[in-house]
């Protein structure tokens, strides 16, 4: 529409015309506007703002109840202790095997870490070829990473992250229904880790609730790992704020996003260690996302095993997406909700930790919110 004719209409006559017969035009003095157009046209009006009332209810009540909830779970007392148990990881970017970083970065990363609760480092190895495979040149620097870290950080685990975009939603990407597929999977976990990677992380996505093929090739993975001694990790979708809400996304959007409880203690079941996603959450104020972040903390805790280690995701980008906004998404928030989920739900659980997502894109500002609100 033409700015200057929205904002400056005619008040003229168009030519030809009474002004009286214009529509909108004014009765003369002494009529009344009525007979059956009129007061059905009235009916019809007062239908749709009671219609359009009622959809605004409907939409915006639901809203405002669960931005309440959340602020209100944002709320509350940090119980004693709920601060790191030395289990906590971050994800490095691929520079890290190809040949960017040197021994110099190595050393910067040891004090880097110095006297955090940082254990393993998830280095991006691949990803995974569509079939499965993994070619030895996507990582053709791990033998030197790990060396260094070993050299200069001793207590640190090296885990390869693997992963790639599955077939779920659309026709391109890895597709797990594949046995063969997945029997190459666990093919390239045996070569990375006879590489000397000290364990495998796993990141698949988009990765819907109920996948039993997914849970299949976890069950071969383990096998594998536990007969090296190494651990099993994954990268965990956020779980339903609501009941069975993946199942109306799905049907809404084609993108479920979330996992039922269920599926997501099954999966934690089977592996070592599970790493919530817990970020790009839509979230518009700190407030709201710290209350999110605590509820997903707590669900997440109602269904990992003790002897699974349970960690939480922080935020450590700030890119601004339809689903991730950086001024709500913060580290603070992120920690704190972190800590209310874990005081109400098991203060005391030792296989706890949170995990750094990722280290390129992190700001001093982010480091300095982890150490002092969780490291302590």
């Amino acid at each position: 529409m033409d700015r200057q004719r929205s904002e400056h209409p005619t008040t003229e006559p168009e030519p030809g015309l009474d002004p009286a017969e214009q529509e909108g035009s004014v009765p003369a003095d002494g009529e009344v506007e009525t007979g059956p157009r009129t007061d059905a046209e009235r009916r019809r009006r007062r239908l749709l703002r009671r219609t359009a009332l009622a959809l605004v209810l409907l939409l915006v009540v639901p809203v405002l109840g669960a931005a309440l909830a959340l602020r209100l779970n944002y709320t509350g007392d940090l119980a004693e202790g709920t601060h790191t148990r030395n289990r906590d990881a971050i994800w490095l970017g691929h520079a890290w095997v190809d040949g960017r970083k040197k021994d110099a970065d190595v050393k910067a990363l040891a004090r880097r870490l110095q006297g955090t609760g940082i254990r393993d480092l998830y280095v991006h190895a691949g990803p995974l070829e569509h079939d499965g495979t993994l070619p030895a040149s996507a990582y053709p620097r791990a033998r030197w990473l790990i060396a260094a870290v070993h050299r200069e950080i001793p207590a640190v685990r090296v885990q390869a992250w693997l992963g790639d975009k599955l077939a779920t939603e659309d026709d391109d990407g890895l597709r797990l229904s594949r046995a063969a597929t997945r029997e190459a999977v666990v093919e390239s976990t045996r070569r990375i880790l006879a590489t000397g990677f000290d364990g495998a992380h796993f990141d698949l996505e988009p990765l819907h609730s109920g996948d039993r093929n997914y849970l299949t090739l976890l069950d071969a993975l383990h096998k594998l790992t536990r007969a090296h001694d190494a651990p099993l990790s994954v990268a965990a979708h956020q779980i339903d704020p609501l009941p069975a809400i993946h199942s109306v996304a799905g049907a809404l959007t084609g993108h479920p996003k979330w996992w039922s409880q269920d599926f997501f203690g099954e999966v934690a079941r089977r592996v070592d260690q599970i790493a919530v996603m817990s970020y790009d959450t839509a979230m518009p104020l700190q407030s709201l996302y710290g209350g999110y972040v605590a509820q997903q903390t707590s669900l997440a805790l109602e269904v990992t095993p003790p002897g699974t280690d349970l960690l939480m995701g922080l935020p450590f980008f700030h890119d601004n997406t339809i689903g991730h906004r950086a001024a709500a998404e913060t580290v603070p928030a992120a920690v704190r909700g972190v800590r209310l989920g874990l005081s109400r739900t098991d203060a005391d659980r030792a296989a706890f930790g949170v995990a750094l997502y990722v280290d390129f894109a992190a700001t001093e500002g982010d480091w300095t919110a982890y150490e002092e609100g969780w490291v302590r």
